[in-house]
């Protein structure tokens, strides 16, 4: 060999030695603090088109929203006269407070015979035929693997996706509209941000934060609140603890080009979506899975599914405050809300009778990129004192509705509830005192006077007697 050549030669493996070696891939973390979370709902008209002060029909819903209820129409029941419904609608009496306690308390009694408080026993009232979503879009997941069942295609032109939830309840006013713009979504995003529960995600593997098919996924409750900045988003880069218990999961994820797809698993669980703290939890999805897209920003949206049990999905609407207040508030009908879920239901059947307990739903999520840690002693979320006795009084009439639709049989409304709507009694100067004589904070002990059709709440002793040896089918 020339000496050119040799001198070649040194040249060559001397760069060779010394080049940098390939950056090889290692572990990573990225986590998010989730600060916009909703029922996936599409909306299928314009967005900010409105008509007649409601939001515009659309392909999902081409009657447009559902109306409010007809007061005249929902009360009427064979033991209430025409006279009777319409002193109920429109009140011989000037205090819109107590025009208020006396809708509430109509409405709260609509079954076939007058003691029968209708939001815990909603079986025994009729059906109101709730309109359905009739688009056939909608954003979800294809839980059963199926492409002809669900009988929704996703915006993206997926087959197969079940979000039964959805078409049972997609055309309630509350509900409809852009992308986390409903009402519902934002009382329950404001709760949210405003510290009364926080829920976290963190994404680790051992290749690329974009492309993994190793990864993994945790979500869950944190007791640290979010810190809102002025635009109300969550601010970033902040630290979050994880609680690893209740609402709590961990799976097994496959990232490509920056979207996360976990794995299907039997239980999901994760915090619940909600406006009130009673109403918090852990959602508890059945064949769950989740689906979130990694932007160039670093900030991450996507959807959350599975099958959640219906009947608690309607208690967590309806007994957070009272079955009345919700539809007079919210204009839920929550009867309707109460077959149209049953009607709708598409999984989890009841090993003994068959039944479909389970209704598909998907949420959507958006989270901001934040350090989720994991803390140094155990930690469970918790409920503040204050809302205590909300929350157990929240789990008693769930306990009594579940056992109502598992017996059959009209179940009594506990005294202490805050369903059927407090009795109201007149003081001598015409002002008007809820049946606990209170009004403004002051006690009042006169004896109540007024509307002779007014029902005194009934408690657990007269409702047993009521009730006894009557059974009312569920099914």
């Amino acid at each position: 060999m020339s000496r050119h050549h040799k001198r070649r030669c040194f040249l060559l493996c001397t760069a060779l030695t010394f080049a940098p070696a390939p950056l090889m891939a290692g572990p990573w973390v990225k986590s998010f603090v989730v600060d916009k979370y909703e029922p996936a709902f599409y909306y299928g008209g314009r967005p900010g088109v409105e008509k007649s002060g409601i939001i515009e029909p659309g392909v999902d819903c081409p009657n447009g929203t559902l109306p409010t209820l007809d007061y005249a129409k929902v009360i009427k029941t064979p033991w209430r006269s025409d006279a009777e419904v319409a002193s109920w609608v429109t009140p011989a009496v000037n205090d819109l407070q107590t025009v208020h306690y006396m809708q509430e308390r109509a409405l709260s009694y609509r079954s076939f015979r007058r003691d029968i408080e209708s939001y815990i026993n909603p079986f025994t009232a009729p059906d109101p035929g709730m309109r359905a979503v009739a688009g056939k879009i909608a954003e979800g997941f294809n839980l059963d693997g199926n492409a002809k069942t669900g009988g929704f295609t996703s915006p993206d032109g997926e087959k197969g996706i079940d979000n039964a939830f959805y078409r049972a309840l997609g055309c309630i006013g509350s509900y409809r509209g852009v992308p986390y713009t409903a009402a519902m979504s934002v009382r329950s995003n404001d709760k949210m941000l405003e510290g009364m529960y926080t829920m976290v995600v963190r994404l680790s593997g051992n290749k690329s934060p974009m492309n993994d098919d190793e990864a993994t996924l945790e979500i869950g409750y944190s007791p640290d609140h979010v810190n809102k900045q002025t635009d109300g988003r969550a601010s970033t880069s902040y630290s979050f603890r994880i609680v690893k218990d209740g609402q709590y999961s961990k799976l097994k994820a496959v990232i490509k080009d920056g979207v996360v797809e976990t794995e299907q698993v039997s239980d999901l669980h994760t915090p619940r979506f909600g406006w009130f703290p009673n109403q918090m939890g852990d959602t508890d999805f059945h064949q769950g899975r989740i689906r979130l897209t990694v932007g160039p920003d670093g900030y991450v949206s996507g959807l959350i599914g599975g099958y959640r049990d219906w009947r608690d999905l309607y208690t967590e609407d309806t007994f957070t405050q009272s079955g009345a207040t919700v539809e007079t508030r919210d204009h839920h009908d929550l009867i309707g809300m109460y077959y149209a879920l049953k009607r709708n239901a598409d999984g989890m059947p009841d090993p003994k009778t068959g039944q479909k307990m389970g209704i598909s739903i998907a949420y959507r999520i958006k989270a901001v990129p934040a350090y989720v840690i994991d803390p140094e002693g155990a930690l469970s979320a918790s409920v503040l004192p204050s809302d205590k006795r909300a929350t157990q009084k929240y789990q008693l009439m769930r306990e009594i509705f579940y056992r109502g639709i598992a017996t059959a049989a009209i179940q009594p409304n506990p005294r202490g509830s805050s369903e059927g709507a407090p009795q109201l009694r007149q003081r001598a100067d015409g002002s008007w005192t809820n049946s606990d004589g209170e009004r403004n904070g002051l006690r009042d002990a006169s004896p109540p006077i007024g509307p002779s059709t007014m029902l005194q709440q009934v408690n657990n002793g007269e409702a047993d007697s009521a009730t006894s040896g009557r059974p009312v089918s569920a099914r």
